[in-house]
């Protein structure tokens, strides 16, 4: 997909926009069920086009990416996946700096990419981050990164890619502060189509 600013990509423009206002909850359990669902697409598609074992990470190890590839036991990569549709529309006032569009903008949240960078450096196993997107303006793909590549963008743009955002009650499951308030920011132009992709991820 050509992801060069073109008027169709104009979100003023855009007659099926991304609400622009920010969301008065952010509902922990809706987020998961989205990223359940693109992580479920993810393992097939990747086993059969890696031919490789992908399982999702023991509940019990928590804080480890969702998926892992595996051949004869033995840990190729780990994947995590996330799921995002609305836009952040506000992205270029509030981040000015960032040199990004809402169009072509995903996050993270900013505590997981300190983990996975300090889990990958540990291991050295490869782990990388794959996005689901679909938005009006660009349908529903698949991209994605290896944690390297994050991180160097990370260490270009530092605090000017970072946002923080206001908590909601919606964010405390069971008493546990779940929600995401602190994000960092990607372009999709930063980013591979997930058949690119497929040619970093190992298969033996």
């Amino acid at each position: 997909m050509d992801l060069t600013f073109q008027p169709r990509f104009d979100c003023s423009l855009c007659p099926t926009r991304c609400d622009g206002r920010s969301k008065a909850a952010y509902v922990f359990e809706e987020d998961a069920a989205l990223s359940a669902g693109a992580e479920a697409w993810l393992m097939a598609h990747l086993a059969a086009a890696l031919d490789v074992e992908v399982r999702q990470t023991p509940a019990r190890r928590r804080g480890l990416p969702d998926l892992e590839l595996v051949r004869e036991g033995r840990l190729l990569a780990r994947v995590e996946v996330k799921a995002q549709g609305r836009a952040f529309m506000a992205v270029e006032r509030l981040l000015p700096q960032a040199n990004l569009r809402p169009y072509e903008t995903v996050a993270l949240n900013l505590s997981d990419i300190r983990r996975y960078a300090a889990l990958y450096r540990a291991e050295g196993v490869p782990l990388f981050v794959v996005w689901r997107v679909k938005r009006p303006c660009l349908g529903e793909g698949y991209w994605g990164h290896h944690i390297e590549a994050l991180m160097a963008v990370g260490n270009r743009y530092r605090d000017r890619r970072k946002w923080r955002r206001a908590s909601t009650p919606s964010d405390v499951v069971d008493g546990e502060h779940r929600g995401v308030t602190v994000n960092y920011h990607f372009s999709l132009r930063e980013l591979l189509p997930l058949e690119e992709l497929l040619a970093l991820l190992p298969r033996d």
